[in-house]
């Protein structure tokens, strides 16, 4: 069984900031963390590989900072990590990260088949949850 489980790095909640002028989050000077909602997925992935046996990848469009979420993920149990990164997708809306997703793991399907993605319900960022449907529609996913 292979399990693609895509994650994103976010600006701690606990310790960011709101701009009072702009109403928008101030993230320079916060740490970043694992979204707390793809964590859950990843140890949903971990349970199945544990029980079934087979790979985990971990999947992040992302800076290259996120190689640090990616890592983290590695150390929990994940088999592999991929980052997919370029300054192109920098403010990218849920539209162009769920196509960029969805091409990596097609990416990811001719090396190994991908018998299962996850995503978390949402970001702690964004809060839109549009990412993970969009990314079951490109690749044909729903029912």
């Amino acid at each position: 069984m292979h399990i693609v489980v895509c994650i994103k790095q976010v600006p701690d909640s606990a310790q960011i900031r709101v701009h009072p002028v702009t109403n928008t989050i101030m993230r320079q000077g916060v740490p970043a963390i694992v979204n707390p909602y793809d964590l859950f997925a990843l140890e949903e992935a971990l349970r199945l590989k544990d029980q079934f046996g087979g790979r985990v990848t971990m999947l992040c469009m992302g800076p290259p900072q996120a190689e640090d979420a990616l890592r983290k993920c590695l150390s929990f149990g994940a088999t592999d990590a991929i980052l997919v990164t370029d300054r192109a997708f920098a403010g990218a809306d849920t539209l162009a990260t769920s196509y960029a997703l969805a091409a990596a793991i097609r990416k990811i399907s001719q090396e190994q088949t991908v018998d299962l993605v996850f995503t978390g319900k949402q970001t702690i960022d964004g809060d839109t949850a549009q990412v993970g449907p969009g990314v079951a529609k490109r690749l044909g996913r729903t029912s």
